[in-house]
């Protein structure tokens, strides 16, 4: 088990309708040192990659992606899930499902932070049906970018994102997969992984 694992063990709460809480130490209250030791992992896992942004979906996704940001030595882009007045110019939007939240939002990004040549490396929390990596990707690849790969901190895979993502022909690096997790118990069967 590696040392997400244990802390969603320690720490994860189980709950009906598939949901995974890990609000305690990741997406809401944050644990910094675990937070430093996952921006570490990435780096490790695609230190073959030439990246030049990480790119990520608010707000989970930001505390996260700032660790893996600050490994590479790269700038943060977060795509923002609604337009405020203090983004003007012209946006890549795309349209995301958000699993946790039941509902469907417009995520955009500024054309003025992603262009052309960019080597981008999406980070997320979860994933579990693919749609906000999707939504990501697009964005990317409608910016002329190139995505380096998708780092995600848990994947449910027992849920098709994954696997769509990885059909696509994008490589995926999750530090956690769940394979199964009983809300009656509270037991979380983890994917092997090497």
């Amino acid at each position: 088990m590696n040392f997400l694992e244990e802390r969603i063990v320690k720490d994860g709460l189980v709950k009906s309708g598939n949901v995974l809480k890990v609000d305690s130490f990741l997406n809401h209250q944050m644990d910094i040192a675990l937070m430093e030791e996952i921006g570490r992992e990435f780096k490790r896992r695609f230190s073959d990659k030439s990246v030049t942004k990480v790119l990520t979906i608010e707000a989970s996704g930001i505390g996260i992606a700032a660790f893996v940001a600050k490994e590479f030595g790269v700038p943060l882009l977060f795509a923002k899930k609604s337009k405020s007045i203090n983004i003007d110019g012209e946006m890549y939007v795309a349209e995301v499902e958000s699993f946790t939240h039941k509902n469907k939002n417009q995520v955009i990004v500024s054309k003025r932070f992603l262009g052309v040549g960019e080597r981008v490396l999406i980070i997320d929390d979860f994933l579990a049906n693919g749609c906000a990596l999707q939504g990501l990707i697009s964005i990317v690849e409608s910016a002329g970018a190139t995505v380096e790969g998708c780092g995600i901190v848990i994947e449910k895979g027992f849920q098709i994102g994954g696997r769509v993502i990885r059909n696509m022909g994008y490589r995926v690096e999750s530090l956690a997969i769940v394979d199964a997790m009983d809300a009656e118990t509270g037991v979380i069967t983890f994917r092997e992984q090497k």
